[in-house]
């Protein structure tokens, strides 16, 4: 079925994190207005001055939690949406082995909340967040989105249950279009960089883990191990530029436009890079030193994944453009720029 429907307003759940400004940035780019949704619990309030000066038509801000159907009902109606992008939710692997009944709450609640509110308001479009964490570890690399999936840590199974909800819902209102985006490892920040990476307490993520170090006397980096079954013992992931990762998401929401259906999208670059590669390039890159040690293995690791971009390419006509060395390069700026403002 063709049958387009503009989108001119878009609600932007998690709008105020690291995956969300920068969506918000690239949506702006391609004249869509913005609306975000935040409790601002893994992002911070400066986030929205940055994003004035980066868009022609700021973002607009709700402040409020998306399990509440309410709000984010209000939010829909009173700014004209016409489609949603849902990235709010919790998302640390580790985390969400300590904390599952955490991760089950405010996963699965702030989906069915928006997807309630979307319903009340007649909002049948949406684009949702999931991880390429989903597939089996055991599945044959590449990962393409018809691999086994076998989610193995509670971060993981939460995103597949809302997938299937998702499922669910597709085929009882055949009108809903969905796009499910399963993210590999976003990296690296806007050209400006005025947003980047910010996370709140110690970093979970590799590459502001390797910018703490560099910044930090006496904290090395830690490498969850190095006996995995890899060329170099650490594990490989597919490390994708953060504004290509947004590019991905206006791309499935143009494609959302004239296509009804569900369908899932890997966004990743289609190599594999290991953990030590990754640093060792950032210290070239940025001509620093980056201290390290070896620790233990985390639980809830894979030892490799990277994607199968090819339906990505074919169906969204899109493709990651930027190369490692300038994910390492803008990643480190941005914590200079950081450092500047101190």
């Amino acid at each position: 079925m063709n049958n387009c429907r503009p989108h001119k307003t878009i609600l932007v759940t998690g709008g105020a994190g690291y995956i969300g400004s920068h969506c918000c940035v690239a949506l702006d780019q391609a004249g869509y207005r913005t609306v975000i949704v935040d409790n601002l619990t893994n992002s911070r309030a400066d986030v929205f001055n940055r994003l004035a000066r980066l868009c022609d038509t700021p973002p607009i801000f709700v402040q409020g939690d998306c399990r509440d159907t309410g709000l984010v009902q209000k939010a829909i109606a009173d700014h004209g949406v016409d489609a949603v992008m849902h990235l709010a939710g919790l998302k640390a692997v580790a985390e969400s082995l300590q904390q599952p009944v955490a991760y089950y709450d405010n996963n699965l609640y702030s989906l069915l909340s928006v997807v309630q509110a979307m319903q009340q308001e007649g909002v049948d479009d949406l684009i949702f967040s999931s991880t390429a964490t989903v597939y089996s570890s055991s599945a044959p690399h590449p990962f393409s989105e018809d691999s086994p999936i076998a989610p193995e840590q509670p971060y993981a199974r939460s995103k597949w249950m809302m997938e299937q909800i998702l499922s669910d819902l597709h085929h009882a209102s055949p009108q809903w279009r969905i796009g499910i985006l399963r993210y590999f490892n976003p990296v690296g920040s806007h050209s400006s960089h005025l947003i980047g990476e910010y996370p709140i307490g110690i970093p979970n993520n590799l590459m502001p883990r390797i910018c703490f170090a560099v910044t930090q006397k006496n904290a090395p980096l830690t490498l969850f191990g190095n006996d995995y079954p890899t060329d170099d013992g650490t594990c490989v992931r597919d490390y994708i530029h953060i504004m290509d990762l947004a590019d991905g998401h206006v791309a499935a929401l143009q494609h959302l436009r004239t296509q009804s259906g569900m369908m899932a999208f890997n966004l990743g670059t289609g190599h594999g890079v290991s953990v030590l590669t990754l640093v060792k390039t950032f210290a070239a890159v940025n001509q620093c030193q980056v201290p390290y040690i070896v620790g233990e293995r985390r639980a809830g690791d894979m030892s490799a994944f990277w994607a199968d971009v090819r339906r990505a390419q074919e169906v969204l006509k899109w493709s990651a453009q930027r190369d490692l060395t300038q994910m390492c390069r803008d990643a480190w700026q941005w914590q200079q720029q950081l450092q500047s403002e101190d």
